[in-house]
């Protein structure tokens, strides 16, 4: 059997359905980085803030790299295209499924929302009471928001915990509020 060799990382396929970092690799380095950005801050928005900026940079990345390994260099250009994308393809990359669910809020029409039973950036995570509503799906809500920042929808990206009755954890709602301007010129697209 011959082992076909790469010139380079971006020429090397996505591996299917094989996780390539071991989820307790993961678990201790995101911990690991939950807790230096707490040493670095005062308060719970803020550490949510900086958790959000380093998952920026990482959906900046990922749409770079998906973009060019599936889809030929094309980017998606519409908003449905863009948000079933980040729900199906971004999403199966990093976590190896789709998310749960992706919705249309019914009260704005600039807002939809992705939302996952146990999000794995929260699944092994305890918050101590006295940091209240901390939510480490803000590290997620960051690479939401630099995948559609960096394909040109530029959007408000936070994470909720959302109740769920007859359970005892909330689910996890990453919630995507568009800018104006990216409603206009989908108005404009028709």
């Amino acid at each position: 059997m011959k082992i076909k060799q790469y010139s380079n990382v971006l020429d090397k396929p996505l591996s299917k359905g094989k996780q390539e970092v071991s989820l307790s690799a993961f678990s201790f380095l995101f911990s690991e980085l939950v807790q230096y950005n707490q040493t670095q801050v005062d308060n719970i928005a803020e550490l949510e803030r900086r958790l959000e900026d380093a998952g920026y940079s990482i959906g900046a990345r990922v749409l770079e790299l998906l973009c060019h390994r599936e889809k030929g260099n094309r980017r998606e250009t519409r908003l449905l295209g863009i948000l079933s994308f980040v729900h199906s393809t971004v999403w199966k990359v990093l976590f190896g499924k789709v998310a749960d669910s992706l919705e249309k809020g019914t009260e704005n029409e600039d807002e939809y929302m992705i939302s996952e039973k146990e999000l794995l950036v929260n699944r092994f995570i305890s918050i101590p009471k006295d940091m209240g509503t901390f939510n480490c799906g803000a590290f997620v809500a960051g690479i939401v928001r630099g995948v559609l920042d960096s394909a040109g929808f530029p959007a408000v990206v936070t994470a909720h915990f959302v109740p769920v009755e007859g359970q005892q954890r909330p689910r996890t709602t990453i919630l995507i509020k568009f800018a104006e301007e990216v409603l206009r010129r989908e108005a404009r697209l028709g």
